[in-house]
């Protein structure tokens, strides 16, 4: 089964019918108390990182996360639930991440021609092409992106790169834990299969 978290401020219904379509038994978790049937979880996000620290410690997530990760279960991130990885972010100074990461969470600084935020598709390139994720998919695939922040990932966790106005990293991948800054469950085929890998890596 697995598990993803609602605190408020998901894509839910979207992840929850990409599984279903995929026929991944998934279930949403709205309490810590109910992971316990889980054998990995997905941490889904969109808005603000500082709305989304105060939203996963108010319903008891926090700690809980950090732990799963640290206890060596595997854990998929989407778009905010990529940058929660890291110590903090320039959209919310101050307020602190899960710190499974080192470092900060950029906001875009690019040319003008860009627009910020990022909307629509962009390539990614496969930086370790024996990342689980990336099975079956070909380089430079293209999935769907809506962001205006970017993780700087070092390359001992860098999986997937992606330009826009700069390089950044588009996927991660540290031991058990895996996340991306677009959205797989909105990338057509390419996201659908990425989704899949995750449920075979986990199996």
């Amino acid at each position: 089964m697995i598990g993803i978290i609602d605190y408020g401020m998901g894509n839910l219904g979207s992840v929850s019918n990409a599984l279903a379509f995929l026929e991944l038994p998934s279930c949403i978790v709205t309490r810590p108390d109910e992971l316990g049937a889980c054998r990995a979880i997905i941490l889904p996000g969109v808005g603000a990182f500082g709305d989304c620290v105060e939203h996963l410690t108010s319903h008891g997530f926090v700690d809980v996360v950090k732990k799963w990760i640290g206890d060596g279960k595997p854990f998929l991130g989407i778009c905010l639930g990529l940058q929660m990885l890291y110590e903090g972010s320039e959209e919310s100074p101050g307020v602190a991440g899960l710190g499974i990461l080192p470092g900060q969470v950029r906001r875009f600084d690019v040319a003008k021609d860009l627009k910020v935020p990022q909307i629509g598709w962009n390539g990614v390139r496969q930086v370790k092409k024996d990342c689980p994720l990336f099975k079956g998919i070909p380089d430079n695939s293209y999935f769907y992106f809506v962001h205006s922040f970017y993780a700087q990932a070092d390359g001992s966790v860098m999986a997937g790169m992606t330009s826009y106005g700069t390089d950044y990293a588009s996927a991660i991948w540290k031991n058990n834990a895996v996340a991306v800054q677009f959205h797989p469950e909105k990338s057509q085929a390419a996201g659908l299969q990425m989704l899949k890998n995750f449920g075979e890596w986990i199996s």
